[in-house]
């Protein structure tokens, strides 16, 4: 019986492959934005609408970082998006009141050197994405951090510990816009309009500006050899081109936070901005750093923090006076972790809020004043005092006649407490050399007598 031949089937047509944005994404109805107005997430919002073909909600904040952001609202509904959809906030008192200040009471660097000007940042945005997310009803989150950095993990994590089932769309991770060219052509196709500084080359830096700082990466920088041009820096003067004459400033502080400058009661953002200006003034604050990211890598950065170089200072110095020893011990060994959560992206965490409380509660007796006298990019406490909770009693510490306040003969016996298991590990350790050499000793005098050539046996001489 013959079988029946089936026909050769025809090749199949070459199937175009779809991006890879497309074939995985999962159904968007909604998708909010953190848009700056600039041209990198004004592509992206056209990139959403095409790719998630979902109603996209822009959200941009003010949070210091000296430019106009109400542009935004136009560029915004140019590009198609409704105006009740569109969300311009003014945030400086909530980033300086609720992140900054909490920041600083913990005297938090990160790598013994960064005020995290980028990183205490994040989170704040995070939280208002997912504000703005239950607020429209949208069931996603989008950002224009790349796949190499940090800020895709502050931002997620953030918005994970808020709203853990929000869908999150990072179009560094899914495009295929990985060339400043690429960037320019898709931008010429959909009309974007290109700045022309960035098309004739952009700038050599990539910057992240907020109130409490500017950071500067990328470009030339990626060099960590190559130091930069003058002209870099925005917010301070070189030290070299500083005033001469030195500025003595007062700093007033409540419960850990700085209420006034030279007696001016100010809210957190305008004590911030003063000092800011304060301090790039003397040329305080710059910063150039080479650090380990949470991803991996080692990244330079430079930064400028003027005030919250200022911050720190004086912070440590009105802590150095109302804080009890062991407290300000425990704060400091705590400190390099908590920068950590912070850097890495866990200011949500429930550690992070554990360790919150207890530095803020530390800082229940950190009230009085600090001057400072800045100096061509130095900063020296002149004087702290605290009228209400300082520690430092002068009729104790002085080294004049204390009457009796201090009894100098108790330090013998409280040396000698602390000395025991000092003299007794060097009593062990005497003992145990003097037993290694007396066993050297006796090895040696064997290897010496192995040494010594053997007694002729005496022969006896036979009678004749």
């Amino acid at each position: 019986m013959s079988k029946t031949v089936k026909p050769a089937a025809k090749p199949a047509k070459p199937v175009k492959a779809a991006a890879p944005t497309a074939a995985a994404a999962p159904q968007v109805k909604k998708v909010v934005l953190a848009y700056s107005g600039g041209l990198d997430t004004s592509i992206i919002l056209k990139w959403l609408q095409d790719e998630y073909h979902c109603e996209v909600v822009t959200f941009t904040a003010d949070i210091g970082q000296g430019e106009e952001i109400e542009p935004a609202r136009a560029k915004a509904i140019k590009m198609g998006i409704k105006p009740e959809n569109i969300f311009i906030e003014d945030l400086r008192e909530e980033f300086v009141r609720d992140f900054v200040f909490p920041m600083f009471r913990a005297n938090a660097l990160y790598e013994g050197e960064y005020l995290l000007g980028t990183s205490i940042a994040r989170p704040l945005i995070a939280k208002r994405l997912i504000d703005i997310a239950k607020k429209t009803k949208g069931d996603a989150i989008s950002h224009g951090a790349t796949g190499k950095g940090n800020d895709q993990v502050r931002f997620e994590l953030g918005a994970y510990a808020l709203m853990p089932g929000v869908k999150v769309i990072a179009p560094w991770r899914e495009w295929d816009l990985l060339s400043r060219e690429k960037l320019l052509a898709y931008a010429d196709k959909h009309g974007i309009p290109v700045d022309f500084k960035k098309r004739k080359g952009g700038a050599p830096y990539s910057m992240d500006a907020n109130l409490l700082h500017i950071s500067y990466e990328g470009g030339v920088l990626e060099d960590p050899n190559f130091e930069p041009e003058a002209n870099m820096w925005r917010l301070t003067v070189s030290p070299e081109k500083a005033p001469n004459k030195p500025q003595i400033i007062e700093l007033t502080y409540a419960k850990g936070d700085v209420v006034a400058i030279d007696g001016v009661k100010m809210s957190p953002a305008q004590v911030l901005t003063k000092l800011n200006e304060i301090g790039g003034k003397h040329g305080i604050g710059r910063l150039d750093k080479v650090e380990n990211r949470y991803v991996g890598m080692k990244s330079r950065g430079c930064y400028e923090t003027p005030g919250g170089t200022i911050l720190l200072s004086g912070h440590r110095a009105i802590e150095s006076i109302t804080l009890d020893r062991e407290v300000l011990s425990l704060k400091d060994d705590l400190m390099p972790r908590y920068a950590r959560l912070i850097y890495n992206g866990y200011w949500f965490s429930p550690e992070r809020e554990l360790l919150q409380g207890l530095i803020d509660k530390s800082q229940e007796t950190v009230n009085g004043t600090v001057k400072l006298k800045l100096y061509k990019g130095t900063i020296l406490c002149t004087g702290r005092e605290s009228k209400t909770d300082s520690l430092f009693d002068a009729k104790i510490s002085t080294f004049d006649d204390d009457g009796g306040a201090y009894n100098q003969a108790d330090a013998a016996g409280f040396i000698k407490l602390n000395a025991l298991r000092l003299r007794i590990g060097a009593n062990v350790n005497a003992q145990r050399a003097a037993t290694a050499k007396a066993k050297a000793d006796k090895t040696a005098a064997r290897k010496t007598a192995a040494k010594k050539p053997a007694a002729k046996k005496a022969v006896a001489k036979k009678t004749a």
